[in-house]
């Protein structure tokens, strides 16, 4: 089932889907985790796509993002917004150059609600935090 912040983890399967020759098999065949060696079965695949509820597990959403060529951040968004209900993005637009900012955070949410972001990120960008070493 869906949460309020959509389906996007099944909308990527259901994408994928859409090619011809794509099927829940052949996408099971190549959902394999680079870190593990976890498979993915056609079955869940098929709860994907159906937006059903699955374990969710890092290594189950590595795979699908090899099965589907995606980028696994990418997918691990998708399956946290559905499945947590979080959503992971820029909404305080601090990302740019080679900086890529993503806060997690609930739906409807915006940079306004989130001051206390907005001043970390800044101090970050002047340079006035330590070094995490």
């Amino acid at each position: 089932m869906p949460s309020e912040s959509g389906s996007p983890f099944g909308d990527l399967v259901r994408e994928a889907l859409q090619v011809p020759e794509v099927t829940l098999r052949s996408l099971a065949d190549k959902a394999v985790d680079p870190e593990t060696g976890e498979k993915v079965g056609h079955t869940t695949f098929w709860k994907i796509s159906k937006d059903e509820p699955i374990k969710v597990s890092p290594p189950l959403v590595r795979a699908v993002a090899v099965a589907l060529g995606k980028p696994a951040r990418e997918v691990q968004v998708a399956a946290a917004q559905q499945y947590v209900g979080l959503i992971a993005g820029d909404p305080v637009g601090a990302s740019g150059g080679d900086a890529v900012v993503a806060v997690v955070h609930a739906p409807g949410m915006t940079g306004a609600d989130m001051p206390k972001v907005q001043a970390l990120l800044r101090r970050l960008a002047a340079g006035e935090l330590p070094d995490a070493d």
